[in-house]
């Protein structure tokens, strides 16, 4: 998504007055969500992280842990539209994005067609329980979800920025269910793990649910300021040696590549059958250049990209036979990845 037609801070004052507004709006996001959604610290940053990349992100978990609340408190939280979209097997393409519909002008009698907008022209879409809903309806959201608009009709519509896509799924439950193919996968920034809560969030889940207290969060930041701060992302520094580290982390989970990560026998080459695409790079990136921003910093460092290598990766590796035999998952491999790949730049380890 540009937005290259924002302002950029100019002098080193300014910039840093920019990188402190960015962390105290990110901090104030995290504690609004938190007066609703108990723990799952990492779940929150990662979708804010997202936000604030431009990106759309899938959230995966066993029911009732909370993705649809997250999401909403989320949308509480952020001056933007809301539309919420139950997927079922039923639903149809024309029932995410819109249709044409027949109408009568009450004075002339003359009929034309208009077109009547779907759920996705809001600003925030949840497209809840996405892997219910048949891969034709599935595949209705992603020119939405890579280039900002819809066409109906061979007429394109262009959806209102910013526009965010989060989408949940449940990974236990396999019948009526479809599969995201490939594809759509890779439109996702990042894919969030969702897990149980601790003893004690569960007691302060007890608490604020079988009670008469309910807080409700504040709005923090409208559609503009998002625009400005996704602006401010893209024009935080990336060192050189960082962004080929970033590019090496991709590259390793090729396999038959030079890259792979550990060799002819490492676990690249044993366990995955597709690596990652240009994409995952793309993620790595702008997912550092966020995280570098909440902690204050204008330049991306190493542990900004390890720390959202497994965001970026796990849903972009194709796994083999023999990985589901040994019980090998994606973030295991991505561990293991970023085990093996030095942080030194090749021409510093003579490669």
């Amino acid at each position: 998504m540009s937005t290259s037609n924002m302002p950029t801070p100019e002098t080193p004052a300014e910039l840093r007055a920019e990188c402190d507004k960015f962390k105290a709006t990110f901090q104030q996001l995290r504690a609004e969500i938190g007066k609703v959604v108990v723990g799952h610290k990492e779940v929150v940053d990662g979708v804010l992280i997202a936000l604030f990349a431009g990106g759309n992100v899938l959230l995966e978990g066993v029911p009732g842990l909370g993705k649809t609340l997250l999401i909403r408190t989320l949308s509480e939280t952020l001056h933007l539209s809301f539309n919420r979209v139950q997927f079922t097997p039923d639903l149809m393409p024309a029932d995410v994005i819109g249709t044409n519909i027949v109408t009568e002008d009450a004075d002339t009698g003359r009929r034309g067609f208009q077109f009547q907008k779907g759920p996705i022209f809001a600003q925030i879409v949840l497209a809840d329980e996405i892997n219910r809903a048949t891969p034709k309806t599935q595949s209705a959201l992603l020119e939405a979800m890579q280039e900002r608009s819809v066409t109906v009709a061979g007429k394109t519509y262009k959806l209102e920025l910013p526009f965010f896509v989060m989408a949940t799924q449940n990974p236990i439950e396999q019948e009526g269910t479809y599969p995201l193919p490939e594809a759509q996968m890779d439109r996702f920034i990042f894919k969030i793990i969702v897990g149980y809560s601790q003893l004690d969030e569960l007691m302060t889940i007890l608490d604020r649910t079988t009670s008469t207290d309910s807080p409700k969060p504040s709005r923090v930041i409208d559609g503009p300021a998002i625009l400005a701060a996704q602006n401010l992302v893209r024009g935080v520094v990336v060192a050189p040696h960082v962004k080929e580290y970033a590019a090496r982390l991709v590259l390793a989970t090729h396999p038959g590549g030079k890259h792979a990560a550990g060799g002819d026998g490492g676990i690249t080459n044993r366990y995955v059958r597709c690596g990652a695409s240009p994409r995952a790079a793309q993620a790595l990136l702008l997912g550092g250049k966020v995280r570098a921003l909440a902690d204050g910093r204008y330049n991306v460092s190493y542990k900004d990209i390890q720390e959202i290598a497994t965001l970026a990766l796990r849903h972009r590796l194709l796994l083999n036979f023999e990985a589901e035999a040994d019980r090998v998952d994606p973030d295991t491999i991505v561990k293991e990845i970023i085990e093996k790949t030095p942080t030194q730049p090749m021409a510093a380890v003579g490669v």
